[in-house]
Formats: C-alpha cells, sequence, structure tokens
C-alpha cells in the first residue's frame, strides 16, 4: 500500500504545477483517481492549495475540478463529485474572492460551473445562485479596472516595475504573474477553437447535419444543371 503522506506530497506537487494544458489536468485527476481510497485526504489538498496559491493557479486548480469530476463520473467513483457539490461555495470563493483579488477568475468559474452543470455533476438552481454572488464580482473587478493605480505603492517601489500594487486595498498581479496568465489563456482559447470544429469519430453526425440542411432537388435545379452544362459546352466549343 501507498504511503498517505507521500501520496498527498505528490498530489500537492501536481496541483502547484497545473498548466492551461490538458494534459496536466488529466494527470493530476487520474493520480487522485489511482488513489480513491484516500478521496478525503486528496480533497483536502484540493481545498488548501485553492487557499495558498496565487490567483493563476487558482484558475487552473478550478478547471482541473472539472476534469476530476468529470473522470470520477465516468468511473463510477462519485465521492470525488459529492465532496465537489458540497463544497463548491468554497471553492468559487477561493478562486474568485469576493474582495476583487481574483477579478480575473471570474469568467473562468462561470465557464466550469456551465460545464459541471451541463455534465450533471451541479444542479441549475446552484449554479444560478452561484451566478448571482458572481455578478457582484463583476462589478468589482470593473470598479478595480477603472481605478489608477495607487501612487505610493509607485513610489515605494520605483526600481521594482514587477512588484505588486494595490487598487482600493486589493492586491494586483505582478508582470510576470499578468504575462504567464494571457499565455495560459491564449492556449486555452486555442483549444476552444479546435473543439468547436472537431468533428466526433463515431457515427455519421456530421454527415446526417448536412444532409437535414439541404433542400430536396426540385425541377428548378435540373434547369439550373442543363444550363450550367450548356455554358461548359460553349466554352469548349470556342476554345
Amino acid at each position: 500500500m501507498a504511503d498517505p503522506f507521500e501520496v498527498r506530497m505528490r498530489f500537492t506537487s501536481q496541483l502547484q504545477h497545473l498548466n492551461a494544458s490538458v494534459n496536466s489536468s488529466q494527470k493530476a485527476a487520474h493520480y487522485a483517481l489511482k488513489y480513491r481510497d484516500m478521496d478525503e485526504d486528496l480533497h483536502s489538498c484540493i481545498l488548501e492549495q485553492l487557499e495558498r496559491n496565487s490567483m493563476n493557479n487558482r484558475a487552473n486548480i478550478m478547471y482541473f475540478i472539472e476534469h476530476l469530476c468529470d473522470m470520477a463520473q465516468r468511473e463510477n467513483h462519485p465521492n470525488f463529485v459529492r465532496m465537489m457539490q458540497k463544497d463548491i461555495l468554497m471553492v468559487v470563493d477561493a478562486v474568485a474572492p469576493s474582495d476583487g483579488s481574483g477579478a480575473a477568475n471570474v469568467k473562468v468559474v462561470r465557464r466550469v460551473l456551465q460545464g459541471l452543470q451541463q455534465k450533471h455533476i451541479l444542479q441549475p438552481d446552484t449554479v444560478t445562485e452561484i451566478e448571482g454572488c458572481l455578478k457582484e464580482r463583476d462589478t468589482i473587478a470593473e470598479e478595480s479596472a477603472l481605478s489608477p493605480i495607487d501612487a505610493n505603492a509607485q513610489r515605494e517601489h520605483p526600481h521594482h516595475p514587477t512588484a505588486s500594487a494595490k487598487v482600493n486595498g486589493v492586491s494586483r498581479p505582478d508582470k510576470r504573474q499578468i504575462e504567464q496568465r494571457i499565455e495560459e489563456d491564449r492556449e486555452r482559447h486555442k483549444r476552444l477553437r479546435e473543439s468547436i470544429w472537431a468533428i466526433g469519430d463515431e457515427g455519421d453526425e456530421e454527415f446526417e447535419r448536412l444532409w437535414d440542411e439541404v433542400s430536396e432537388i426540385g425541377e428548378d435545379d435540373y434547369i439550373a444543371a442543363e444550363e450550367d452544362a450548356m455554358e461548359r459546352r460553349q466554352a469548349l466549343e470556342l476554345e
């Protein structure tokens, strides 16, 4: 049997090093399900890392949660799903706090909540209730974006452009964190576009959809085809 302390440490490390790639989230989810007999301990790791890590990492953990719940549901291990359902409000508060410090994560939370609802992991009423809280945090985000950076913070760190500044008492991410977030969001948007254009491997769904969109052949279509054929013959004769 694996050492519980070692399992916890490895899982914690995986959560701390999550990035925008699907592989990193799937790897961590597979690891959690591999040691499903320690599900309560691993669930507590998730909550702890949401409290301790940067806002960028919290966003990555939020996306990981969707992968974990989806995988646990498919592998018939509902404990992870039940625990996340119970603590979803705590998760949202950690990823997008009400003080506005996680304003950039509000869209992330919305996207994941919609995904969990579509997978029947969260009830529509729960998502609607959380959405009401997120609207207030959207307002805080807009106010923070419009407010000037505290001049005192700039004077205190004149030679440290990467130092975090504060707006209305809320810490803002430094330059490195902002650049990292932009790169990760770009990667996620790329995957989203790819998924939109993806065609399923099973069945003839794409063919059936296109077939339904095409109207039946009528007399006008035959006339148009004959006119096209006549134009082609005339063009060949001129050559």
